[in-house]
């Protein structure tokens, strides 16, 4: 398995998959977790809650994202957060990576 104590391109942690999403967990701890993500087009993450709040960081394309109904498009290198126990969901517009920061309170 690659370290990741050098430096690293965030673009490259992660290639895409066609039809598909695919992620790599980078930090698992029991405060929170750091997980890279690749969306082909159209893919995306169904609308749901979590229980605490999650920073996206774009990498490269861009995305729907939607929060409480509201619709937000972010492109490579914008950030968004996601609040703890609001609805949100997030879809490809074209091929997008993103780093996804979860930080339990």
């Amino acid at each position: 398995m690659e370290t990741l104590s050098e430096a690293k391109s965030l673009k490259d942690l992660i290639g895409y998959q066609e039809g598909a999403v695919v992620s790599r967990t980078l930090i698992k701890k029991e405060a929170g977790t750091v997980t890279v993500f690749a969306f082909d087009e159209g893919q995306g993450l169904s609308e749901h809650r979590a229980p605490f709040d999650a920073l996206v960081n774009v990498i490269d394309g861009e995305a729907k994202v939607v929060i409480d109904g509201k619709s937000h498009i972010v492109k490579a290198g914008e950030i968004i957060l996601l609040p703890v126990n609001i609805v949100h969901s997030l879809q490809a517009i074209k091929k997008f990576k993103m780093l996804l920061t979860m930080i339990k309170e």
